[in-house]
């Protein structure tokens, strides 16, 4: 990936991970919630949602070590689940609004690269139309996974009993080992579904 490249891919990434933060923040804020609001993180303006690692250092270390792919993620967006209307469903709704915002981009561009099919654009174009469907799907697709903090497990616990809760307590102690050891060992299982989803979306080119 040349340098050039690599800078469209991390601004679509940085603004893919905004997007995906602040639909948990509007969210949040349907069911009553206006911590986002109030924290100014109900905004598309990158600068408030920048992690200085996962937003920044990461994908810079990636694309220096020519990684052949690109990773990272913004701050996430605050809410409190004790002043939604409805916290079970609201809880929810809340972990699964980053997933269906990254879901609705890559298959509105999906359908733009299907349209656009027959026509004679150029190979940047296909690239960026691309690259914006590949990160959405991929950040929808990992982001289900459920292991804490991702939404995944958000989305599981809120269909547990109130008598999982030490179970839960117990699971979220150990999610970073866990995430990690997914991520060593497990994540190269995502890419047939990213391969599939993307196929799907964009129909053949």
């Amino acid at each position: 990936m040349d340098a050039t490249n690599a800078i469209f891919y991390i601004v679509i990434l940085i603004m893919s991970v905004v997007i995906h933060e602040v639909s948990h923040g509007f969210m949040a804020e349907y069911f009553g919630d206006d911590t986002a609001r109030n924290a100014g993180r109900l905004t598309l303006n990158p600068i408030p949602h920048l992690d200085l690692f996962g937003s920044i250092l990461l994908p810079a270390v990636l694309v220096l070590t020519q990684a052949g792919f690109i990773f990272g993620w913004a701050k996430p967006v605050p809410y409190n689940p004790n002043n939604l209307s409805n916290k079970k469903w609201g809880t929810l709704a809340v972990a699964s609004a980053g997933v269906l915002a990254n879901l609705f981009i890559a298959v509105i561009f999906g359908i733009i690269i299907r349209i656009s099919s027959g026509f004679a654009l150029s190979a940047d174009f296909y690239f960026i139309t691309s690259v914006i469907v590949i990160v959405n799907l991929a950040l929808a697709i990992f982001n289900l996974v459920p292991i804490p903090p991702l939404d995944g497990s958000k989305i599981l616990f809120s269909f547990l009993p109130e008598s999982a809760f030490s179970f839960i307590l117990a699971y979220e102690r150990y999610s970073l080992i866990l995430l990690l050891v997914f991520i060593v060992f497990f994540s190269e299982y995502l890419y047939p579904i990213l391969a599939f989803l993307f196929h799907l979306t964009t129909g053949p080119l």
